[in-house]
């Protein structure tokens, strides 16, 4: 059989047939070794529609006129609500493609629990990120075309990480969801603070990049497989003269991924970059980058490295405990009065929040199974991106066109907008954990009582006191909506439909699970792998 022919029959094969080809050695002449691996259209089917609409988009640009252009908008959201809709048939289901057709069957993707919650809370992330968006495209005058396609290429990535369980496919979807958001934040031509903002993203997500690659190429080749599962079963039979090899990979690996999650001190680029961008992107790196770069850590930490989790463990302790020091006593040193004091001060605030969401890991680091922590971190980041997406687009709605988006600017709003006061202050009593945010008290709960539970006693003391003082900014941020005083411009014209969707939407959801907190507490119990 010609080469050709062979592979246009090892092509018509069906899903899941191989075509022998005899015995001996795999991948020689004659080898009974299958070529085709069946692929589960349906496990893959959410990052693939977020892939395949943003090349529409791109394709589409090219034929709309400018009148037209807000429908590349209303198409990306849409492709971004099927492809949440695409995981209900995966809901109670573990699948898996890409898999070895030989040895220990490992799969480079797999659609579990786990996968499904984080691509849920990207693409949940992502669609309102696009509707805080389709006014924004027409005020800053963004190229429509690359933005939306941008987005949604950064979508795709983000939604594939989760479920990519070896190395190489972990590095490329993450550089996926990273290398997009560059653009996003530099998309506004001419702007300082956006060029900026874009350079400093870029080089130290380059930077991350780098060291984690490194430690991927050492882990690698002390164990000599990419895939997480073999990797966790190679790391402790590995030969004592590849030891500190196995080691050093290890803890580059984290050090890249700690880049990624802005945790301290490889923190420095969130405030300007946040400030930089267009504040729908900002609220897009706050939730879908910070899901991305967590769920990575996840599983390189539980699924490839359990046998150095004395390692990781105490690693990711210190890092919990510095970066929600840096974020919270960041936020409190901001001035209402200050240009973009209230992007800058979310952005300090998501430092925090990333402190809060290491604890669990941190904790796991010491479980009898390391799986079983993941749940309070998971269950504090649906929190999370449900209320600072909330409060972000207040901050987006009552931004004036030109804007610099200051809290001082928030004076007087409950007497002008009452509905839009008390939904900001809701929000902002969930991330401080105050009732009657009382999704926020919690899911920060679940997170002390991961620490507890883990005989982490002085992380628990520490993150009770960062508690304490970002109750200080949170409250202050309120009192300043109550105070007597003349509203910005911004909180005086109507709000776009868009915007006032996204408050509505994240304000019900949040009101809903408030009143159902146990939700919380049956989540954060659950196994997700």
């Amino acid at each position: 059989m010609t080469a050709p022919t062979a592979a246009l029959a090892t092509g018509l094969a069906g899903p899941g047939q191989h075509l022998a080809r005899g015995a001996g050695n795999p991948g020689a002449p004659g080898s009974a070794e299958s070529l085709v691996q069946s692929v589960d259209w349906a496990a893959i089917a959410p990052p693939t529609i977020a892939a395949v609409a943003a090349l529409v988009v791109l394709v589409a640009d090219l034929f709309l006129g400018e009148r037209r252009k807000p429908l590349l908008g209303a198409l990306a959201a849409a492709a971004l609500a099927l492809a949440g809709l695409a995981l209900l048939p995966l809901v109670g289901e573990d699948r898996a493609t890409f898999c070895l057709t030989s040895g220990s069957g490992a799969c480079s993707y797999v659609a579990d629990p786990f996968t499904l919650v984080v691509q849920l809370l990207v693409l949940g992330g992502a669609f309102v990120t696009a509707l805080l968006s389709l006014p924004a495209v027409r005020q800053e005058r963004l190229p429509a075309g690359e933005f939306w396609f941008l987005l949604l290429s950064s979508a795709a990535g983000a939604a594939l990480l989760p479920a990519a369980r070896d190395l190489a496919t972990l590095v490329i979807a993450l550089e996926v969801a990273s290398l997009p958001a560059f653009a996003l934040v530099g998309l506004r031509r001419g702007e300082r603070l956006s060029s900026e903002a874009a350079l400093k993203f870029f080089l130290s997500s380059v930077t991350a990049t780098a060291v984690m690659l490194l430690g991927v190429g050492f882990v690698y080749a002390a164990t000599g497989s990419l895939h997480l599962r073999d990797i966790a079963e190679g790391l402790p039979a590995v030969d004592g003269r590849l030891g500190t090899l196995a080691a050093t990979g290890v803890v580059l690996t984290l050090v890249g991924f700690a880049f990624k999650t802005a945790a301290a001190p490889f923190h420095f680029w969130v405030p300007e970059t946040y400030v930089g961008a267009p504040v729908p992107v900002a609220a897009y790196l706050s939730v879908v980058g910070k899901a991305a770069g967590f769920s990575g850590l996840i599983l390189v930490t539980v699924r490839a490295f359990p046998s150095y989790a004395h390692v990781w463990g105490p690693v990711l302790a210190v890092l919990a405990a510095l970066t929600m020091s840096v974020g919270n006593l960041a936020a409190l040193r901001q001035r209402p009065d200050r240009p973009h004091s209230a992007v800058r001060l979310l952005a300090w605030s998501s430092v925090g929040q990333a402190g809060y969401l290491l604890v669990p890991l941190a904790a796991a680091g010491w479980a009898d199974r390391p799986g079983h922590p993941v749940g309070a971190t998971l269950a504090y980041a649906l929190m999370y991106a449900v209320v600072n997406l909330g409060a972000f687009a207040v901050v987006c709605a009552l931004r004036p066109a030109g804007g610099d988006a200051r809290i001082e600017a928030h004076r007087g709003l409950a007497a002008g907008r009452p509905v839009v006061a008390l939904a900001l202050a809701f929000f902002l009593l969930c991330l401080a954990g105050l009732p009657p945010g009382v999704i926020g008290l919690f899911a920060k709960v679940t997170v002390f009582g991961a620490a507890v539970d883990a005989g982490l006693g002085w992380l628990a003391v520490v993150m009770a006191v960062n508690v304490v003082i970002a109750l200080v900014y949170y409250l202050r941020w309120t009192a300043v909506l109550f105070r007597p005083g003349q509203p910005s411009d911004g909180a005086r014209v109507p709000f776009p439909a868009p915007l006032t969707a996204v408050i509505a939407l994240t304000g019900v959801l949040a009101l809903a699970v408030s009143g159902a907190p146990q939700l919380i507490l049956r989540f954060a119990g659950m196994t997700l792998f």
